[in-house]
């Protein structure tokens, strides 16, 4: 075997292999994404993705899973600042609120929510991993800012959950693009709930 061979035959890191399946998802939606057609953007047979990944719901959750890993270490970094928990609040509801339409991590939720009811249990419990994450982070970030008096005295666990949706809601019409539901609108409403439900007022 030739040198040139060899080398069309060593498989691509895995991070470039999701990273073109994220790109493809974000632009054309999962329908839009097939193994040949991966295979070509990276340089591997159809036969080898189905070898690592199995099924297309396979690709889309570890695409997922490989794009919440490089965001939940963006988040940890963002909360673990030497700053008020306010403005440290403020930077995890920029970061989980989608930058646009087809914003490319979001469009991977909205595929994977698209598919949950025909997801068996260890997809599923791979799902509410993530989940879990984002919230267990701002419970704690919540519990911070209560011990400190920063915030209100609420439950921090209840308020998570009730932040989350109404951030997960928003950020669905962010992200397919419904009129009048645009990022800077949707940080608006968010900072005004925040600072009516949960921010102390300055003396």
């Amino acid at each position: 075997m030739t040198p040139a061979a060899r080398r069309r035959n060593i498989a691509p890191p895995r991070e470039s292999v999701l990273a073109a399946a994220m790109a493809t998802i974000a632009e054309r939606g999962l329908d839009g994404l097939t193994m040949a057609g991966l295979g070509r953007e990276v340089g591997m047979s159809s036969g080898h993705l189905l070898y690592y990944f199995r099924t297309k719901d396979e690709l889309l959750l570890r695409t997922l899973e490989w794009s919440e890993g490089r965001l939940g270490a963006e988040r940890s970094a963002l909360l673990s600042r030497q700053a008020p928990t306010a403005e440290r609040l403020e930077a995890y509801v920029d970061l989980y609120v989608p930058d646009g339409p087809r914003d490319p991590h979001w469009t991977l939720w909205l595929e994977v929510w698209n598919r949950s009811q025909n997801a068996d249990d260890e997809a599923r419990a791979r799902q509410a991993a993530i989940e879990g994450a984002w919230h267990r982070d701002l419970v704690a970030l919540l519990a911070e800012g209560i011990s400190r008096s920063e915030f209100l005295p609420v439950d921090p666990d209840r308020f998570a959950a009730r932040l989350r949706a109404l951030l997960d809601g928003f950020s669905v019409h962010v992200a397919v693009g419904i009129p009048g539901t645009g990022r800077e609108h949707v940080l608006t409403h968010v900072r005004e709930f925040l600072r009516d439900a949960l921010l102390r007022e300055s003396a």
